[in-house]
């Protein structure tokens, strides 16, 4: 099967959107495409290298979540990123051959430093973080690699980097594809885009009441189309559930109350399972460690033999 790579930044807890972006897709891609997902550990060091104490958190909340969403370890490779030293090696001998310019001008550069203000993030580590971001896929020759349409631009560098790199030195690497995603935006309880940095998330790891309460308290507004909570409707409610929902909001046949106990169900009918598997995973951690160790070792073994072939076409290790 064609070979799919895909990972998580470890820079806070997942949340809905994170289940209906990309979590859910990864569950139906291991039935078609021979999967690698990962926990982007290092990664989250770019932006976060202050604060090791979350990254480690947040690793442990992602795997969890990764498990119980349904990646079955049987169909797909799961491991953390920092876990296979090979991707640092192929990160450092693509910096040999990456233009500055390149990285410069990639336009999450800027913006992010911006958003991002308030920390230093004059560092190579966040100037080379596309050339890590390629590491990461190109060492597992992958085919694919799932994104929405915003997110193309941002693998075209990968691309770029698998093609200067072939050019040197002989066709090793594959040159990705994106493999084009329906990602939803998912609203957040405060109707902006739903994101730990809005402090406007559902999470995975919220209880059942939490959730309830996060959901009962958004805004909600007499036009279905201004509203997150139809909004959400339109993600986690059935088309008919949907029709009576616009209908009772346009002529005030169903109170917000009632309209939120319909979203209240459905999402509660879509992470009970999750909620259920965490449980078990929580109470079974030998189990999760039993996993990673069994993914990290045939990543390793994948990202190895990669590697002897970048490290000959170099003309390193010989003599």
């Amino acid at each position: 099967m064609d070979r799919v790579l895909s990972g998580m930044q470890a820079s806070g807890k997942l949340h809905l959107g994170n289940l209906v972006g990309a979590l859910q897709n990864w569950v139906r891609l291991q039935e078609h495409y021979d999967c690698y997902y990962f926990v982007a550990d290092w990664h989250a060091l770019t932006t976060g290298y202050a604060h090791p104490e979350a990254i480690k958190e947040s690793t442990r909340d992602l795997l969890l979540n990764f498990l119980a969403v349904g990646l079955d370890p049987d169909r797909c490779t799961i491991f953390i990123q920092s876990k296979i030293p090979e991707h640092a090696e192929l990160h450092l001998l693509l910096s040999m051959i990456t233009p500055l310019t390149w990285l410069e001008r990639v336009p999450t550069y800027k913006e992010k430093q911006q958003e991002l203000h308030e920390r230093d993030l004059s560092t190579y580590g966040f100037l080379g973080y596309p050339l890590l971001q390629t590491a990461d896929i190109i060492i597992y020759r992958a085919k694919y690699v799932p994104v929405g349409i915003d997110q193309v631009p941002h693998l075209e560098i990968s691309r770029e980097i698998a093609r200067r790199f072939n050019y040197l030195y002989g066709e090793i690497f594959p040159e990705p594809e994106a493999l084009l995603t329906e990602f939803p935006k998912v609203p957040g309880t405060d109707g902006r885009k739903m994101s730990k940095s809005y402090d406007n998330a559902v999470y995975l790891s919220d209880t059942p009441d939490i959730v309830e309460q996060k959901l009962r308290t958004m805004t909600d507004v007499g036009d279905p189309e201004l509203s997150p909570v139809y909004h959400l409707h339109k993600i986690f409610s059935s088309e008919e559930e949907q029709q009576e929902v616009v209908r009772g909001c346009t002529t005030a046949g169903i109170g917000c109350i009632e309209c939120k106990k319909i979203l209240i169900a459905n999402v509660f009918r879509m992470m009970e399972p999750i909620w259920k598997r965490r449980d078990e995973l929580i109470k079974n951690p030998r189990m999760i460690a039993d996993i990673i160790e069994k993914g990290t070792e045939k990543a390793k073994k994948a990202a190895q033999e990669t590697m002897e072939l970048v490290r000959d076409g170099m003309g390193l290790g010989s003599f």
